[in-house]
C-alpha cells in the first residue's frame, strides 16, 4: 500500500483520506481542538503536514497506510439518522451496519424519515468528490405526498425556485399516479440541499409522507433489500469516476 500522506498535504485532507470523516468535518474537529501534530494541539486547518509527522485525532494516531477507496450501496431504512453519534440517542446508520465492514462515512445524507440508497465509503476525499455539484450527478427519488398537484405547476420547478431566501436549482418532478389523497411522483435533482424535496413540496402545498432515494448518479438502489449493504466492484467504481482516480 502507498503512503497516504503526500509531501505538503493539508492536515484536513490527510484526515479525510484516512476515512475518519469528510474534509469539512476534519476542519471542524481541528478547530474544536481534537487534533494534534507531533504532540502539539492545533486549532487551524491551515497546516501542511509531512509523511514523517505524527497525527493524533481524539487520542488515536491517524494511519499513514493507504487503502484502496471503496464504495458501498446501502438501503437505509426509515428511523435511522445518518451520523456516527446522535446527541438525542437515536439509532444511527453506522450502528446498524453489519459487522466486518471498514470504518465508513456517508456520501451526503438521508434524513430520519427518508429511505433508500445511501452511498458509504472508507475515503473522505471520495465522499467529498461525489457530493460536489460539479459532478453533475442526478439524485432520483420516488416521492409520495399528501395533496393534489397539477403537472404544469411541478414543471415550473425546472427553472429553480427560491424559498425563504434559499435558492434551489432545477428540479424535475413528474406525477406517476394519484391514490386517494396522495400523489406519487418521481423527482430528480442534482444538488440536494438539506431536506430540499420536503421543503419545496411543502411550499407548493404538498406534505411529503414517504421519500425513497432510487439512485445517486450511476449507482442504483435496484433490488437491494432494506438494511442491506453491497460493495460496488472496484472496476465499476473506477469506470464511473475516472477523474477522481487520476488525482490519487
Amino acid at each position: 500500500m502507498n503512503d497516504k500522506i503526500h509531501k505538503g498535504d493539508r492536515i484536513a485532507k490527510v484526515i479525510a483520506r484516512a476515512g475518519l470523516c469528510s474534509r469539512r468535518d476534519a476542519e471542524r474537529w481541528i478547530e474544536a481542538g481534537r487534533v494534534s501534530v507531533n504532540g502539539k494541539a492545533i486549532s487551524s486547518p491551515a497546516l501542511n503536514v509531512e509523511p514523517s509527522d505524527r497525527i493524533i485525532v481524539d487520542g488515536k494516531p491517524v494511519s499513514k497506510e493507504g487503502s484502496e477507496p471503496r464504495l458501498f450501496r446501502y438501503h437505509k431504512p426509515v428511523g435511522l439518522v445518518t451520523t456516527h453519534k446522535d446527541d438525542r440517542g437515536r439509532q444511527t446508520v453506522f450502528e446498524s451496519l453489519p459487522d466486518g465492514l471498514p470504518r465508513l462515512i456517508s456520501v451526503g445524507r438521508l434524513d430520519l424519515n427518508s429511505e433508500g440508497l445511501l452511498l458509504l465509503t472508507n475515503d473522505g476525499e471520495l465522499s467529498r468528490h461525489l457530493e460536489m455539484p460539479a459532478t453533475g450527478w442526478a439524485r432520483r427519488y420516488r416521492v409520495r405526498a399528501y395533496g393534489h398537484m397539477e403537472q404544469a405547476r411541478l414543471d415550473t420547478l425546472k427553472k429553480g425556485i427560491t424559498i425563504d431566501g434559499v435558492k434551489y436549482n432545477a428540479i424535475n418532478a413528474t406525477i406517476d399516479s394519484v391514490q386517494g389523497s396522495n400523489t406519487w411522483m418521481t423527482v430528480s435533482l442534482s444538488e440536494g440541499k438539506n431536506r430540499e424535496i420536503r421543503k419545496v413540496m411543502e411550499h407548493l402545498g404538498l406534505q411529503v409522507n414517504r421519500l425513497i432515494r432510487l439512485s445517486y448518479g450511476p449507482f442504483q438502489l435496484g433490488h437491494l433489500a432494506d438494511g442491506m449493504v453491497e460493495e460496488i466492484p472496484t472496476k465499476a467504481l473506477r469506470e464511473q469516476i475516472p477523474a477522481f482516480f487520476k488525482k490519487k
